[in-house]
């Protein structure tokens, strides 16, 4: 049996460095790493001591040999070919709500408006303590959480905890289709706004039901706002942009190793309208297919890109079918506007010692020009035309914003206010946002930094050697002055804080859509954006 484990992981480490080498590789310095491995993996199940499991061995192998290249290149086993194959399938079921585990808990982020999870009452922050009859707990979590997706139709019961509360509710799983488009109006008599979140296989059909909506109530200018959006399918974003621009235009390029990979994406179709003034809004977590739609429409001066420096994902991921039912995601090739230029910002070919990956932003950026000959840079994501500026993020607002701190403060919120004011009107009040500061405060772990997480470190440290006893009062005083810094730190970015606590509240109660209209009516990065599009000098002269 064991002989039979070692072959068919042998045969899928072939597949696995075979890929992985390309083709200008030392086939022997392979050949001989393989042998290596394999006669050291023989050793090991033959002799070791105790019973060994053979593919926990090679999974935490695979993962630790992946980790040294990008995020993105992944090993899936046959459950998670199967959970992948589940969530990428058109109209699949599920309860109608995104989930995310928080502190070991199975928490419910966003019920969608209008599905399953919904219409059965369940509310963000609600923690699943039970799928049908299995108990979620730590060493389940990960395993369960493929039970919420089935059948359309299918029954589900599900245990919630809500605060001091348990409820036991039975719903029908929904088909998943996240609307890709969850808000557009007129912003005035002239120019029309549609907010863009994700290149799902239904975007590019959604933007244009928008546009023509918009059109038909006269819309001359356009906004479409894409901050926020992680990207999706390439071909949702050809399609987008093939809206606006010329028949047979060069969009994208790819280039792999392998030259069959390589590719150039052109638009296929007549646009939709060639003239209308545009603005796109981007952030820096507008990524992927979004910086391909604003960069291709920058370089062919088709649009004046508005906001922040987007993410910068210019890396092309393929997967690659392994033996015994696994799978391969591995990335192949790099994204190229049609100026040339490459958009990726890590640079994971040359992370250092410490494991820190660079920016190729960090060097000098090569220049490229539009089809206009105005100056673009590549490397670090797409820089807009016009950049907003906000106050620099210290280390520590971006530590706030990455964790679970403003999810759960607004919890607390939506069950402390039945109700807010309607999200055209809605203002988080300074009173609020101090409420806000103190939970901080009181709840020391309520969010970390690299700094506390040296601290937990040099704690369990000290219990290893029995010596948290004599040190604990100086460990929590220095806990707590690192907190009381930690906070004075975060009225540096208050303004961007507000706003994103201001986002999440908003959603509680009026929905992704909810957000929106919150920000067509007092967001700034929308106000300039009307300023330009009012100024036709100004936006030609952008252009020029």
């Amino acid at each position: 049996m064991k002989t039979i484990k070692q072959l068919s992981i042998y045969a899928m480490l072939i597949t696995v460095l075979t890929v992985s080498v390309g083709y200008k590789s030392d086939f022997f310095e392979v050949a001989k790493q393989i042998e290596i491995y394999t006669t050291l993996f023989k050793e090991l199940n033959m002799y070791y001591i105790d019973e060994t499991n053979p593919a926990k061995l090679t999974e935490t192998a695979i993962d630790n040999m992946l980790e040294q290249l990008d995020p993105y290149t992944r090993y899936y086993d046959e459950q998670g070919v199967e959970n992948a194959r589940i969530n990428a399938a058109s109209g699949h079921g599920g309860i109608g709500a995104s989930t995310k585990i928080i502190d070991d808990k199975l928490i419910v982020v966003e019920p969608y408006e209008g599905l399953s999870a919904d219409k059965a009452g369940i509310k963000p922050g609600d923690e699943i303590v039970k799928i049908n009859d299995l108990k979620v707990d730590k060493t389940s979590l990960k395993s369960i959480i493929s039970m919420l997706n089935g059948s359309p139709d299918s029954k589900i019961t599900l245990t919630l905890k809500r605060q001091d509360k348990t409820i036991t509710i039975e719903l029908l799983r929904t088909s998943v289709e996240l609307n890709s488009v969850p808000y557009y109006k007129m912003l005035d008599e002239e120019v029309g706004y549609i907010s863009f979140i994700k290149f799902t296989a239904q975007g590019s059909a959604k933007v244009k039901e928008a546009f023509e909506d918009l059109k038909a109530q006269g819309m001359k200018k356009l906004v479409l706002d894409v901050r926020g959006n992680p990207g999706g399918l390439l071909n949702e974003a050809v399609e987008i942009t093939n809206f606006f621009i010329p028949k047979e235009e060069i969009v994208v390029t790819t280039k792999a190793k392998v030259k069959k990979w390589s590719d150039t994406y052109k638009t296929k179709r007549e646009p939709i309208d060639l003239d209308i003034p545009i603005v796109v809004l981007i952030n820096q977590y507008s990524a992927s297919a979004s910086e391909i739609v604003a960069g291709s429409l920058q370089d062919l001066d088709r649009a004046v890109i508005v906001g922040e420096r987007s993410f910068g994902k210019g890396l092309v991921q393929r997967y690659r079918k392994l033996t015994y039912g696994t799978q391969l995601k591995l990335t192949i090739a790099k994204y190229y506007t049609p100026s040339g230029r490459c958009i990726q910002e890590l640079d994971y070919t040359h992370t250092n010692d410490n494991g820190e990956v660079p920016k190729f932003s960090d060097h000098k950026r090569n220049v490229f020009t539009t089809k206009n000959g105005r100056k673009v840079y590549g490397g670090g994501g797409i820089e807009p035309d016009i950049k907003l500026t906000k106050s620099e993020r210290t280390i520590t607002t971006d530590a706030l914003l990455k964790s679970d701190a403003i999810f759960n403060y607004a919890t607390i919120f939506y069950r402390q206010n039945k109700t807010i004011s309607s999200p055209e009107e809605f203002k988080l009040s300074d009173v609020d946002y101090q409420k806000f500061i103190t939970y901080l405060s009181t709840n020391k772990r309520a969010f970390k930094t690299a700094t506390d997480f040296e601290l937990d470190n040099l704690l369990k440290t000290t219990q290893k050697e029995g010596l948290d006893s004599k040190i604990n009062t100086e460990f929590q005083n220095l806990a707590t002055k690192i907190n009381t810094e930690k906070i004075k730190e975060l009225a540096q970015n208050e303004s961007e804080i507000k706003e994103a606590l201001t986002n999440e509240i908003v959603r509680r109660y009026y929905y992704k859509k909810g957000e929106y209209i919150h920000k067509v009516n007092q967001d700034k990065s929308i106000i300039e954006a009307l300023t330009i599009l009012k100024d036709e000098t100004k936006y030609q002269n952008i252009l020029k």
